[in-house]
């Protein structure tokens, strides 16, 4: 015969007691002789009936009536089946419970007496689909009596009534053991999830969504959800499609092997047309109980590839052998993460701890990646103190070579270390805002290396073409977070160091320089106004045995509109050398070779740029960031060596940027991001290229699961 579990009923017992028992705490004593109220209650739960001895699952939703001659009392049931009815009037009570899909349920001669708590049970029997129970058939709903064979009506049962009879003796039974009061489940992940609509038949959100394994958003096994071996081991899988289409217009020389045979001027067609298709794939596999939990062993793996082709209107762009012509397919394998983490020891009971990751692994040292942000394989030690308040990394390095034209790793050493160590203190003074402190150490050695491409990119081609070895110490001051309504981020580097052989000065030089930057922005409403400084020392004499032309490691900078600026945005190359004004992705005139194959370089102009930006939440979905941005060489004297050109200006120009961000699922699974920029030059600019205004639109396609 078909039961219900006795485990579940000892848990309404349970319920049961404790609702009395707290009914009976919150009453006031009555005054002496006078009587006490005739009320009752009923606490029960409505299951769908199962075969055996398993589980039964409960049924949200269903419809409980309770009549007494002309009084009818109703309620429904809990996502949990429960229900529960208080005030009832002594008597006897027509009880009845239906629910779509199921037969309908009716119980007469119920009794309540006074002061009497009833605990009951009722399990539903799911409709056929023979003629009886078809729409518009008309059938007798069964009425159960407390007559008969109690293994013979299975669909209800009555657990317990407190108090007895009595109904001044109020006398509680205690709760049952532990043992008797819950349910032993051995796989806590995989618990059984009861049919709930909350809207009937229409649409819409729902409280219980089984989860499948292409669904990113429900319960899903491979998103971390449920464990994969045993009871606490757990898969992460995230799979990144980056699709990026990248417009613009450069100075570009026609050089002596120009495209277009009749091309006098010296700048030829600088149209160039960028697409890159990045697949990005990461297996997260981890050990851990809770999400607040730091866990107690990580490994991840994340493989990538990228297909990528440039179209130009020059020779000399895509390759330094002009009869590549002017275009270029590329493709790349690389490993961007492949690390092992272990947590070393748990420091308090605030989930404060120590751990270790070794492998290749994501770092970036600051807030805005002014100095160090990459893909490296090293060795880092972090944790937190204070209950989080207090955040440390201590990381070494040993940097891989870069595929040129993707960005990725490639399986190649390079001859170049990285020690950084950091702390991080929140509500530094005031609530809200986190501050940092720094220690960068760069050991970039004597190497010789040509590109994908075949460019000489170590060292690099200008002046004393020999390699050479650079020590530079980084300490720095960040912070972020608001004071108030008034949102800040800034930030303060001071760099010392040597370089043996200086191409530019072509001699050993000490380091001293230095870079500042400050952000302020005020949130109204949908709005964001922000502006920004930025400064970046520069050399003033390039033969003197100082260097304070300020330079990064390999920095990936958020500041000033980023990806949305072009100066930021499009690399520009120095005509007439072999080096580039501007790296892209970074807007700092650094005169390097390239930002990720090439070495940092301290004789340099340096940059003063003034911001202003507005942030727009045009709706929940569709983000507008608009940028306009001021720039100036801080020395531009380092030209007149380079170039040998005297008296270049100091104006740069004028940056200006309007991009939109669009979400359509309300999340990160997909963005589109798209912008145009342009630069109109100023003096300095126009000295060294042409008037052109330089102009850049982009579009990328995102999608991640």
């Amino acid at each position: 015969m078909r039961k219900v579990s006795s485990a579940l009923a000892c848990v309404l017992a349970g319920l049961g007691c404790l609702s009395a028992q707290l009914c009976a705490a919150q009453t006031p004593r009555r005054i002496p002789r006078q009587t006490s109220a005739q009320q009752a209650a009923i606490v029960g739960r409505v299951a769908r009936q199962v075969s055996g001895e398993g589980n039964a699952q409960p049924i949200s939703g269903a419809e409980i009536t309770l009549q007494s001659g002309n009084r009818i009392v109703s309620s429904a049931t809990d996502p949990d089946g429960v229900f529960r009815v208080g005030g009832l009037l002594t008597g006897t009570y027509l009880l009845s419970a239906k629910h779509s899909g199921f037969q309908p349920f009716m119980r007469a001669n119920v009794e309540l007496h006074a002061g009497e708590m009833l605990v009951l049970e009722i399990a539903l029997t799911p409709a056929t689909t023979t003629a009886e129970t078809r729409p518009g058939t008309e059938r007798q709903i069964p009425v159960m009596t407390p007559e008969g064979d109690a293994e013979a009506q299975p669909s209800y049962r009555e657990i317990s009534r407190r108090p007895t009879t009595d109904s001044e003796a109020i006398s509680f039974a205690s709760t049952p053991p532990p043992d008797k009061n819950f349910v032993t489940e051995r796989d806590r992940w995989d618990l059984a999830m009861s049919d709930w609509e909350r809207y009937g038949d229409r649409e819409g959100e729902f409280g219980w969504t089984r989860g499948r394994w292409f669904d990113p958003f429900n319960r899903n096994r491979i998103k971390g959800d449920k464990p994969v071996i045993g009871q606490n081991i757990f898969l992460n899988f995230t799979g990144t499609s980056t699709t990026a289409f990248d417009g613009r217009r450069l100075p570009v020389p026609s050089g002596a092997s120009a495209a277009n045979p009749n091309s006098e001027v010296f700048f030829g067609k600088g149209g160039q047309a960028f697409v890159a298709q990045t697949v990005r794939l990461s297996f997260d596999l981890f050990h851990g109980d809770t999400s607040f939990k730091p866990v107690d062993w990580r490994i991840r793996v994340t493989p990538t590839f990228n297909m990528n082709q440039l179209w130009a209107r020059e020779r000399g762009a895509v390759n330094i052998d002009v009869r590549e012509g002017t275009s270029r397919f590329d493709e790349h394998f690389g490993l961007q993460e492949a690390f092992g983490e272990v947590k070393l020891h748990d420091l308090s009971p605030n989930y404060d701890f120590v751990s270790v990751r070794a492998g290749i692994q994501q770092f970036s040292s600051d807030f805005r990646g002014f100095i160090f942000t990459d893909e490296q394989p090293g060795v880092r030690v972090f944790g937190n103190l204070r209950s989080n308040r207090v955040e440390y990394n201590a990381a070494y390095f040993q940097m891989m070579e870069k595929d040129t034209n993707s960005g990725l790793n490639k399986f190649r050493r390079r001859q170049q270390q990285v020690l950084i160590g950091n702390v991080y203190i929140q509500d530094f003074f005031f609530h809200g805002y986190t501050t940092q402190f720094s220690y960068h150490f760069n050991k970039d050695d004597a190497s010789l290396h040509y590109d994908e491409n075949d460019f000489l990119t170590r060292p690099a081609p200008i002046g004393a073409v020999t390699p050479h070895n650079i020590r530079t110490h980084y300490i720095g001051w960040t912070g972020n977070g608001h004071i108030g309504k008034l949102n800040i981020n800034h930030a303060a580097y001071q760099v010392l160091g040597h370089d043996d052989l200086n191409p530019i000065a072509g001699h050993y030089v000490d380091i001293n320089a230095q870079m500042a930057a400050v952000e302020l922005s005020v949130d109204r409403d949908w709005l964001r106004y922000r502006t920004s400084v930025f400064y970046a020392s520069g050399d003033k004499n390039a033969r003197d045995s100082v260097a304070r032309g300020f330079d990064s490691i390999d920095e990936a900078q958020t500041f000033a509109g980023g990806d949305f600026m072009f100066f930021n945005r499009e690399g520009i190359r120095l005509t007439g050398t072999g080096v580039a004004l501007t790296s892209p992705d970074s807007f700092l005139p650094d005169l390097r070779s390239s930002k990720e194959e090439g070495q940092s370089n301290f004789v340099n102009p340096g940059i003063f740029l003034v911001n202003a930006g507005v942030d727009a939440d045009l709706t929940p979905k569709l983000r507008a960031i608009t940028n306009v941005n001021y720039m100036r060489f801080v020395r531009p004297s380092v030209f007149d060596q380079l170039l040998f050109q005297s008296n270049i200006a100091s104006n740069i120009g004028t940056d200006y940027s309007v991009g939109l961000v669009y979400r359509p699922p309300l999340t990160d699974n997909i963005t589109l991001t798209g912008g145009v920029s342009a630069l109109t030059p100023g003096l300095g600019l126009r000295q060294i290229y042409t008037s052109k205004t330089l102009i850049s639109g982009f579009i990328v396609v995102r999608f991640q699961f």
